[in-house]
């Protein structure tokens, strides 16, 4: 099968054809498609479609295995109680994964950010970063940053102690929907699944929170102090003691940042 062709198996294949495509990836093509039932949501369908540099039974080893992967983190997540879009069907074999599709906007396009893929704003005369004001305002449905923050923070600990890593935590990866104001997790792609007994567990955690910080200082800047607010309601959700060790983590993580940074 060719990069572009579609899944072979026949239930799968019509899925496909009535779907309308929203996004292309190196990895991954996204479809929108109509519920399999007219009382559910649509679907989001994400198409892990061959890729022709690999050799054929590596690559169709390595899309199964990716699949199962991403449909167990979420369906795992969602046990715990983190917000997650519901897997509603998988196609190993076809490397299709099917879930619940959120009406919602991203963070990022929330707080002004733009959508992925868009400039996030003009320079202005003194060479300042301007941001858009077309996006959607969290004050039109009665939300402030903080609370947001808050929303995250939560969310994140609760994953965490569901011993899952994000592995991919941007602004564009956590969506708000707005009645009830709700934050959901998306996008389990490059997650693992690592037990808080692994000697890696904290370290993990951390830089699943070190990449979220970056990805808020380089796509909203001056969101040093929503980020405080996140690790604020984390280290609440998550308890005292296990926030000492991340925490702590966290600042080692970040001082090696510092470094590689430094180095260049």
């Amino acid at each position: 099968m060719s990069e572009t062709s579609s899944p072979t198996s026949s239930p799968t294949q019509s899925l496909i054809k009535s779907a309308t495509l929203i996004k292309q990836g190196a990895e991954a093509k996204v479809y929108r498609s109509p519920a399999l039932l007219p009382t559910l949501p649509d679907l989001l369908l994400k198409y892990r479609f061959p890729k022709t540099y690999r050799h054929a039974t590596l690559d169709a080893q390595l899309t199964r295995s990716r699949i199962l992967a991403e449909a167990r983190a979420l369906a795992k997540a969602g046990r715990a109680g983190v917000k997650v879009p519901g897997v509603r069907m998988v196609d190993a074999d076809a490397g299709v994964l099917g879930i619940e599709w959120i009406e919602g906007r991203s963070v990022r396009e929330w707080l002004g950010g733009g959508a992925e893929g868009e400039v996030e704003g003009e320079e202005d005369e003194e060479g300042e970063v301007v941001l858009e004001e077309d996006g959607p305002k969290l004050a039109d449905i009665g939300m402030g940053e903080a609370e947001l923050m808050d929303l995250i923070g939560v969310q994140l600990a609760r994953l965490h102690a569901a011993e899952l890593i994000h592995g991919d935590l941007t602004t564009s990866n956590l969506l708000l929907v707005p009645s009830p104001p709700t934050l959901y997790l998306i996008d389990f792609g490059l997650s693992s699944q690592v037990p808080l007994s692994s000697p890696s567990s904290t370290e993990d955690r951390a830089v699943d929170l070190y990449v979220l910080e970056r990805a808020f200082a380089s796509t909203h800047p001056g969101s040093a102090e929503m980020f405080e607010r996140v690790l604020q309601a984390y280290a609440k959700e998550a308890g005292t003691k296990e926030w000492k060790s991340v925490g702590r983590k966290l600042e080692d993580v970040r001082m090696r940042g510092r470094k590689r940074s430094m180095v260049g």
